[in-house]
């Protein structure tokens, strides 16, 4: 599942990839792939991350709705 929260949180920050990623100490290819939804970052990760864009793990990683949740 694509990560558009980030991504949005990102841009909003006024951050390339690039920039996001050497703020975090990761290649421009992992924050990639944690947008696309295809690499699944640490909690160290998701937490610098978090602390980069001034955003909570709620904001950024919690998905609202995930299939086979009870309502």
């Amino acid at each position: 599942m694509k990560n558009i929260k980030l991504k949005v949180a990102r841009v909003q920050k006024d951050l390339t990839q690039e920039e996001l990623a050497d703020i975090v100490g990761v290649t421009r290819q992992t924050i990639g792939m944690i947008e696309a939804g295809n690499y699944n970052p640490t909690l160290n990760l998701c937490i610098e991350i978090c602390k980069a864009l001034d955003k909570t793990l709620n904001d950024l990683f919690w998905e609202q709705d995930y299939p086979g949740k009870n309502a």
